[in-house]
């Protein structure tokens, strides 16, 4: 059984895409960000950088003690270690989803995030930071729509990275993208929206989160 702390933000919508997928069972434990239930001790314990999502693994392969594991990107490689899915053994093919899965936790995350703070939530409006981290996310998409040309998915098959990039792209009206821009990001987008385990990930924080 996993332990899976978590808010439906993307980085915890990443973490139920992959759980859905493989129909591991995980028990969904809700860490309110507006109650700043992140600070708690208890948390910190498991997530000393009182971020979100977190896992325990009750069960991991190869020993007798419950593993704790913070950072979504870590929670995806080792999960995917765990069920040998979603990420390729071949190296050309392991790598490639690995830089990409990289590029989402360095590159896209970080900067459609400040995008989201800068245009809706600082307290005061700061032109230039608000067009910096709108051109850096209008770049990043670009990067991926010019990656997807050709192909379905962000490695050769559906992988982690796709995961890790997808809950980020659902807000692009946020980030003040249209993905009629993105012709090719687009197509990808509408194909894993479309996926079972997509809509029962996100049907699942609405009826857990939201109860």
């Amino acid at each position: 059984m996993i332990d899976l702390y978590y808010w439906p933000t993307p980085n915890g919508h990443k973490i139920t895409l992959f759980l859905e997928e493989t129909n591991l069972p995980y028990k969904l434990i809700p860490v309110n960000l507006k109650n700043q239930e992140q600070f708690k001790p208890d948390f910190l314990k498991i997530s000393p950088n009182n971020k979100m999502p977190a896992i325990v693994d009750h069960k991991p392969k190869g020993a007798e003690e419950p593993i704790a594991i913070f950072e979504s990107g870590a929670i995806l490689m080792y999960l995917a270690e765990k069920m040998q899915h979603f990420l390729p053994i071949q190296v050309f093919d392991r790598y490639e989803v690995l830089q990409w899965l990289f590029w989402q936790v360095g590159g896209l995350g970080p900067m459609a995030g400040q995008n989201h703070h800068f245009s809706h939530f600082a307290p005061e409006k700061v032109p230039y930071a608000i067009e910096r981290y709108l051109n850096e996310t209008k770049r990043l998409y670009g990067v991926l729509d010019k990656h997807l040309a050709k192909r379905n998915f962000i490695g050769r098959e559906y992988s982690i990275a796709d995961m890790a990039c997808y809950p980020w792209i659902v807000s692009h009206e946020m980030q003040g993208q249209n993905l009629k821009d993105f012709p090719n990001l687009l197509n990808w987008f509408k194909h894993i929206q479309a996926r079972p385990a997509t809509q029962r990930a996100y049907a699942k924080a609405e009826a857990e989160v939201f109860k």
